[in-house]
Order: C-alpha cells, then sequence, then structure tokens
C-alpha cells in the first residue's frame, strides 16, 4: 500500500485530464466532477502517507542506459520536504478545484479549463515527487506548459493570450540557464540523481564552477518564482481566471523554484558565492514588489506583486543557508495567499467582474463572510503576532539578522511596506465609502466558494504551529531575537496605521508625486524590457525580412536562379520551335560563324 501512494497521487490528475479531453469534453459538469475528484484523489493518499510508520517511495526502474556514465531512472522520492509539499499542493488545488466549481459555473470553456486544470496538478506532483534532475526538468516544463493554457485560457482576450506568451517566454529564458547548469551538474558527477550527486559534490571542481552550476540551476528558479530581472511575467498573468491565480500564482507553481532550491540545497552549501547571489536577488525582489504593490489599482495585480515581495523572502532565506526557514514560509504562505486570491474571486465576483479597488468600497457590509477571510489572511500575510505569517517570517527575520544585516534591514523595511499596502487594500476595498453602484449592491459568493475561504481562513491562523506544521515540515531551530520580533511587531503596527490613517475615507489614490507614479508604473521595467526588444530583437527581425525578401527572394531566387532558369528557356526554346525557315537560318548562321572562327581565329 504504502509504495501505491504515491503513483496514486501522481497518477489521478494525469487520468482526470485525459478522460476530460478524450471522452467527456462535451459534458461540461461531468468533467467538473472528475477533476475534482481526481485533486480529492490525490489529497486522501497524500494524508494516507502520512499514516504509514516509515512511508517509502516505490523502487525506480531505468528509463534511459546509455551506459554507466549516463544513465536516467524513474523514481519517486519521499522524505519530510517531499511530503511537506504534497501536503501544500493537494489541499490548495482540492479547495481552489471545489472553488472553482462556484466561480467557473457558467463558463463556456468549463471541461477545458478543468482539463487544464488536471493536467496542472498532474505536472506540479511531478516535480514534488522526481528523484532526478530530468524528471524534474520534464515535470517543470510541463508545468509551463499548463500554465500557459490556463493563463491564456479566455484567449479571444488579446491581454490574456499576451500574458500567456509573456508568461512562457520568461520562463524559457530561466530555463536555458537551468538546463545548462543540470549539464554541468552531471559533467562533474557523471548521475541526475538528486541522491547520488549530493554523495560527489563538491568533490574537486573549482570553486568558480561550484559557483557557476549553482547560479544557472537558480535561474530556473528566477524564471518560475518570477524573481528580478524575470519578475515582469507574473502580474500579468492575472489575466488568468482567479481560481489559477490562487493555485498556479500563489501557492504551488511560482513556489516551484523554492522548492528546487531546497530540493538541491547541498549546490547552494558549497559555494558561497552562489549564496550571496542567490540571497540579493531574493532581497532586491522582495524590495521592488513591494514598493510597486503601493501604488496598484488592480487587486489582482496587487496580490500578485505581494506574492513576489513574498518570494523573494523564500529566495533570501536560501541563500542566506536557512532553506528549512524558506519551506516553513512555502508552506505558511500557500494557505493565507491562496485565501488572498481567492477572496479576491470571491470580491470580484461580487462586483460582477470589476477589479479596479477605487470602484469598491464598504464591502464589508455585503460579503461578510469574505471579508472576514480576507482579513485573517492578511493580518497573517502582515505579521501579525500569533498568526502562521508572523511565525515563519520571523524565521527568516532572524536569518537575515544572523548573516547579513543589510538584508536584514531591507527584509524590515519589506515588512512595513507590506503592512501598509495590504491594509491599503482592505481599507479601500471594505471600508471606504462606496464609489459605484456595484460596490452600493454587492453580494456574497455561494456557499461553493465560501466554504474554501473559511478552509484556508483557519490554516492561516494555525498552518504555522509546529502541531500543523511540524507535522509534515522540518521546522527550522528556534533562534528568537527580542529585538527582531519587537521590530517586526512596530513596523506591522505602523504599516497598518498608516494604511488606515491615509486611506480612509478617500475616494481615489492621495499619493501622488514623481516617487509614486514610478512606483505605479513598475520602474518602467517593462518599458525598459520593450526597448530593448525594439532595438534588438525587433530590429534583426526587420533586418532579417528586408534581406530575405530583397536580397534572397527577389536578388538571388527570383532574378539570378529563377530568372536565369527562365531567361535560359527562353533561348532555348527559341532553338527548338519546330519551324524549318528557323533551322535553315541556325545552320547557315552556325556555319558562317565556324568558317570566321577558322579564318580569324
Amino acid at each position: 500500500m504504502a509504495t501505491t501512494l504515491p503513483w496514486i497521487i501522481l497518477l489521478a490528475p494525469l487520468v482526470s485530464a485525459a478522460l476530460i479531453l478524450l471522452v467527456t469534453n462535451k459534458a461540461r459538469w461531468v468533467s467538473s466532477m472528475i477533476s475534482v475528484g481526481a485533486v480529492l484523489v490525490s489529497f486522501v493518499a497524500t494524508l494516507l502517507l502520512f499514516t504509514q510508520p516509515y512511508p517509502t517511495a516505490p523502487n525506480q526502474f531505468l528509463w534511459i542506459n546509455l551506459g554507466a556514465e549516463f544513465q536516467i531512472p524513474i523514481g519517486l522520492t519521499l522524505d519530510k520536504l517531499s511530503e511537506g509539499m504534497l501536503v501544500v499542493v493537494t489541499t490548495v488545488g482540492a479547495l481552489v478545484h471545489i472553488f472553482s466549481l462556484g466561480y467557473m459555473a457558467d463558463d463556456e470553456g468549463k471541461s477545458r479549463y478543468f482539463a487544464g486544470l488536471s493536467l496542472f496538478m498532474f505536472s506540479m506532483l511531478g516535480i514534488v515527487l522526481a528523484n532526478n534532475f530530468v524528471m524534474m526538468f520534464i515535470f517543470w516544463e510541463l508545468v509551463g506548459v499548463s500554465s500557459y493554457i490556463l493563463i491564456g485560457h479566455w484567449f479571444t482576450k488579446d491581454t490574456a493570450s499576451a500574458a500567456a506568451n509573456k508568461a512562457f517566454i520568461s520562463n524559457r529564458l530561466g530555463d536555458f540557464g537551468f538546463m545548462a547548469g543540470i549539464l554541468m551538474v552531471w559533467f562533474a558527477t557523471k548521475s541526475l540523481v538528486f541522491t547520488e550527486i549530493a554523495g560527489h559534490w563538491p568533490g574537486h571542481q573549482h570553486p568558480f564552477y561550484l559557483a557557476a552550476a549553482a547560479i544557472l540551476i537558480f535561474c530556473g528558479a528566477v524564471g518560475k518564482s518570477a524573481q528580478f530581472p524575470l519578475h515582469v511575467w507574473l502580474p500579468d498573468a492575472m489575466e488568468g481566471p482567479t481560481p489559477v491565480s490562487a493555485l498556479i500564482h500563489a501557492a504551488t507553481m511560482v513556489a516551484a523554484g523554492v522548492y528546487m532550491l531546497c530540493r538541491v540545497f547541498f549546490l547552494v552549501e558549497a559555494s558561497p558565492e552562489a549564496q550571496s547571489v542567490i540571497a540579493w536577488i531574493g532581497t532586491i525582489t522582495a524590495v521592488l514588489a513591494a514598493l510597486m504593490a503601493t501604488q496598484q489599482n488592480d487587486i489582482k495585480r496587487i496580490l500578485a506583486y505581494s506574492t513576489l515581495s513574498q518570494l523573494g523572502y523564500m529566495i533570501a532565506a536560501v541563500g542566506l543557508t536557512s532553506h528549512e526557514a524558506a519551506m516553513y514560509h512555502l508552506f505558511t504562505h500557500a494557505f493565507f495567499k491562496a485565501a488572498l486570491f481567492l477572496g479576491s474571486g470571491a470580491v470580484i465576483y461580487a462586483m460582477h467582474h470589476e477589479q479596479d479597488i477605487w470602484k469598491m468600497g464598504a464591502l464589508s457590509s455585503h460579503v461578510k463572510t469574505t471579508f472576514g477571510t480576507f482579513l485573517v489572511a492578511t493580518l497573517a500575510l502582515t505579521g501579525c503576532p500569533g498568526l502562521s505569517g508572523f511565525l515563519s517570517k520571523e524565521t527568516i527575520l532572524g536569518a537575515a539578522y544572523e548573516h547579513n544585516h543589510a538584508i536584514f534591514w531591507a527584509l524590515m523595511g519589506v515588512a512595513f511596506l507590506t503592512a501598509f499596502y495590504m491594509f491599503r487594500l482592505v481599507v479601500v476595498v471594505f471600508f471606504a465609502p462606496a464609489k459605484s453602484d456595484a460596490a452600493g449592491h454587492a453580494h456574497e459568493a455561494p456557499a461553493i466558494m465560501t466554504m474554501p475561504l473559511i478552509v484556508l481562513a483557519v490554516l492561516s491562523i494555525i498552518g504555522g504551529y509546529s502541531f500543523v506544521a511540524g507535522h509534515f515540515i522540518e521546522l527550522p531551530e528556534e533562534k528568537g531575537v527580542f529585538f527582531v520580533t519587537a521590530l517586526a511587531v512596530s513596523l506591522f503596527a505602523a504599516g497598518a496605521a498608516g494604511a488606515f490613517v491615509l486611506y480612509r475615507g478617500k475616494k481615489e489614490e492621495p499619493l501622488k508625486g514623481a516617487i509614486f507614479t514610478l512606483f505605479k508604473n513598475k520602474f518602467y521595467i517593462d518599458e525598459a524590457y520593450a526597448f530593448l526588444i525594439k532595438w534588438t530583437q525587433d530590429l534583426l527581425a526587420c533586418y532579417a525580412a528586408w534581406f530575405d525578401r530583397w536580397v534572397l527572394d527577389w536578388g538571388i531566387v527570383r532574378w539570378a536562379f529563377a530568372g536565369g532558369s527562365y531567361g535560359l528557356g527562353l533561348v532555348l526554346r527559341f532553338l527548338q520551335i519546330g519551324n524549318l525557315q528557323a533551322y535553315a537560318f541556325l545552320f547557315g548562321a552556325g556555319v558562317v560563324a565556324l568558317i570566321y572562327y577558322i579564318l580569324f581565329r
């Protein structure tokens, strides 16, 4: 039983996706039930794993064998790291599927949507369970495909199609580095299995080689976990359905990069240079995203930038050699961020698909359940003492205080900004005066949507305590520093109070000026990329198109080859016209030419 459970967890969503696409595609309700049933099977099988006294992974079998130096097995791994991630993926996945039954009830592409969810679940679970780099990379790319399908679900919208393309291409950039890093690891160890690599790393490799391999592997996380400078795809990905944002862009896919770094932490641990790069990339992402979030008006984009910022915390923790703290925050963050995204979906549902927070207001009296769960999740995210987010974030701040004071103060600033922009959101949406007719007539979402919110709100409260988190993941050692805790609580209170004072009763953004315009326009990073692409890739493409048309097509192909062939054929045609007089004339001309050549050569 213990050895079959991991395969059941992995393959149930794949069977669901196949059934929906091949059999029940026309029956939308049946398709949704198959998808929900499959994710519940995976969820129950995951819980059953923890009833086994010593859960063991199934035996691996050889897939590709090209000699002793290149063997790729298919095998699953079960340890504290993968089991904890299984809980996150299947729990959030199941709740998102159930929420989707209400949110996507009348969608014409409902079957395609649930098939996409099932394919994503299969791909994400494959990343979690893979015991070697090749398997992980295959599922890594499948997650990218699934994300592309789900972000572009409403493909008739140009913005959704563009967002799907942007996400896919941005991730390919990171994945190129990831693949190069995998090759470097194989060259050094002649193995792609994680446990075997760990036994041979760092070996006798040069420090530069160790750093380069670790940083290239990290490039995969930069893409998947949307770290600077490849962070630009995640906010645009909010064009997909809101449950997709909760599943992919809050709790699972974007966390895959953090999970991968924790899985191969022995690579990071062997290179102080790589640790520094990873820690600072995470910190820069956390700071930039938090500043951007303070001036966004789309409720989902605010949460998207919040996700970027929190992922920055986790990446920074890995770079600070505290991967346990990173996984701890990943575990708690999955629940309260999923609650926030699904809560935003309930708000959008109540507002008849309006997403601008400045067209909302006074919703606390209209959507009480949504408001209550959203507030709990906000408190957890912003570090309210006693809630899960406070407990996990403290471990990262403690690691930063111990290892790098500059990063510590930067992350403390992010803690203040997190409280500020999240309570800005809460005040404007739920407490400020109603700013549209839709806000004045908003109504609560159906129970099929509010029940997952309640479950996630409860997990947002208790998910960080040892009797929950400690059962599923390896908790970091407690190194509580009173100064760190006191400062974090003070910044939480200051940020929340500042937002209440500044935004209460406001009907438009009160913060004006060049600096806030810079935040609102995301530091013009997207525009900088557009400029760079215009004068590099697009310029090269224009030149290639011109060269293809005027040099190759008209010049070489049409005039040289085609024209020459046509001209030669035209000349030869006159030699074979079938006219006796013409043949006599040509014969005479030939005789004259021959005599001239003989006499005057």
